[in-house]
């Protein structure tokens, strides 16, 4: 097959020259690099990546296939990949097809022969910045690109109808506030042995408090989490009213409600190789983690920091005893460890047992 060129044009000038594969076509979106050696189905498929152009930073991407079921939600969210080599011929016992037959048929145009490291080490040192992909080697406008900005993230990727998983006599009924959760997220409280019922972006704290749930998570999702206005102010409503855990964006959201700051990151923290330290115990967890906006922990007005990032020191964690919720920058699977009992869904289960009780 006679190899495609293309090439990769920054924000800055930069070009890179490349070689198609998956879906054809020129795309913008915003650059950004994923530090994980595998997961790449997951990450393809993450809500959280709506409109970007991910660049692997391990050099061999593909070697074991795709496996739809691996998939964290009904389609591909990126608008690129962006990979040093791609493995044309996957050998694992699962693979279903190649990554270039997937991308092709999700409409996800691929980069090859890139040098990914020299990319990687621009966007460190000087930021996430937009991109586009042509077949062009020079473009006489930039415009498109420095103006491109993900818009309406939450809207675009979340569900709009009420979905209820798991069985009617779990011990636990939570609301999972959906914001762009990943499959995983749900398939994890239903394992722990709770009833899911996942409401839409859009739900009031007032139809989310008529499900009478014993707690309730504020799930991850994508973009500016200034963005969510509505969410913010019906978060005002719920805290103290039921026991909340929330992830991701949802870490984001409470921070907001409760007076906080967030801030763009330079490059933000995207990968499953992502370490975090829990303040209490001193213990380091290697996290998977997907996002661009930090809480700026010095403009906490109410919780205390419960987990930092080793390799930057942002925060990643905050408790709220008062009104009886936590959250996390990360997945609580990060904290499962073979036989020990995740502390994460300890205390989650701790607050909603109490509420039970109090009932």
């Amino acid at each position: 097959m006679k190899k495609k060129k293309v090439y990769l044009t920054l924000q800055n000038g930069d070009v890179f020259e490349g070689y198609r594969f998956g879906a054809d076509g020129s795309v913008i979106g915003e650059l950004v690099f994923s530090t994980g050696m595998v997961g790449y189905v997951e990450n393809l498929t993450d809500p959280s990546n709506l409109g970007q152009l991910v660049v692997c930073t391990f050099p061999l991407i593909g070697n074991y296939g795709v496996m739809p079921v691996d998939a964290e939600s009904k389609k591909a969210w990126v608008s690129a990949l962006i990979v040093r080599e791609y493995c044309e011929t996957p050998s694992n016992f699962r693979c279903e097809e190649t990554l270039d037959a997937y991308l092709k048929e999700q409409g996800v145009v691929g980069i090859y022969g890139v040098d990914t490291r020299q990319l990687t080490k621009i966007l460190r040192e000087e930021g996430v910045m937009n991109a586009k992909i042509s077949d062009r080697s020079a473009l006489e406008d930039m415009d498109d690109i420095i103006e491109y900005q993900v818009r309406d993230a939450v809207k675009t990727v979340a569900p709009t109808e009420k979905e209820v998983f798991g069985e009617v006599t779990a011990e636990y009924t939570i609301v999972l506030w959906n914001f762009g959760a990943k499959k995983s997220t749900v398939c994890d409280f239903v394992k722990q042995g709770c009833r899911v019922i996942s409401m839409p972006s859009s739900a009031t704290a007032e139809e989310i408090l008529a499900e009478k749930p014993d707690g309730i998570v504020i799930a991850d999702g994508p973009g500016d989490p200034l963005e969510n206005t509505a969410a913010i102010e019906a978060l005002k409503k719920l805290l103290g009213k039921k026991p909340i855990f929330g992830i991701g964006l949802g870490h984001q959201l409470v921070a907001l409600a409760l007076g906080a700051e967030t801030a763009k990151q330079k490059y933000g923290h995207r990968g499953g190789n992502q370490p975090v330290r829990c303040i209490e115990s001193g213990r380091v967890y290697i996290s998977t983690q997907n996002h661009g906006y930090v809480v700026l922990d010095d403009t906490l007005k109410a919780g205390k920091v419960s987990f930092v990032n080793v390799n930057d020191g942002t925060c990643e964690g905050i408790e709220y005893d008062e009104l009886h919720a936590f959250t996390t920058q990360f997945s609580p699977v990060s904290c499962n460890n073979g036989n020990v009992v995740n502390p994460l869904y300890e205390k989650f289960f701790a607050l909603m047992k109490k509420e039970k009780e109090n009932a």
